[in-house]
């Protein structure tokens, strides 16, 4: 072998070296420190206040927009006033039962998140439960593991259904009414 050679595959090696280096620096840095927080735009159009439809006498759908949909009578979708808590159905903190409100809900590992699960699938940052408009959404934030909701992984913020399995982790969670 070549004096040319063996030099060539030193500093080829030498470069690998650091490339894996400079990976797992990142990768420590992003799960110290979390990542970039994607915001979901705002909703085209949001509801009135039930307050104020009340008060109006409004129980017809306005023309032009369909009605607001009710409960699991509109395919098991989750709205405000049919979500009230998150039962976590398996995992390291099965059986706990959280209130929802209206704030949005982070998810991982991280003591700053509102709900905190601490196992070695779930990353810091992990997911986070959204209400746009009248509907939950559930949004993965770039976890390493990923996020599922109902058997599907979630890629882009989508709607949550009541009672349908949310896997994060090790853990598996419902809304429920």
């Amino acid at each position: 072998m070549s004096e040319l050679t063996l030099l060539l595959l030193r500093i080829g090696f030498l470069v690998l070296l650091w490339f894996f280096v400079f990976a797992v620096v990142y990768s420590l840095r992003a799960d110290l420190f979390g990542v970039k927080v994607r915001k979901l735009p705002e909703p085209a159009a949001a509801a009135p206040a039930p307050a104020a439809a009340a008060a109006k006498g409004a129980t017809a759908p306005v023309a032009g927009k369909p009605a607001a949909p009710k409960g699991d009578g509109a395919g098991g979708r989750a709205t405000t006033s049919t979500v009230s808590r998150i039962v976590i159905t398996s995992g390291p903190k099965a059986g706990l039962e959280l209130p929802m409100g209206t704030e949005p809900l982070t998810i991982g590992r991280s003591s700053e998140s509102g709900l905190v699960i601490r196992d070695d699938y779930t990353s810091s940052h992990h997911a986070r439960l959204v209400l746009w408009g009248d509907q939950w959404m559930i949004q993965d934030l770039d976890s390493t593991n990923g996020t599922w909701h109902d058997g599907n992984r979630v890629s882009t913020p989508v709607p949550v259904n009541v009672g349908a399995p949310i896997k994060v982790g090790a853990t598996t969670f419902e809304l429920r009414k």
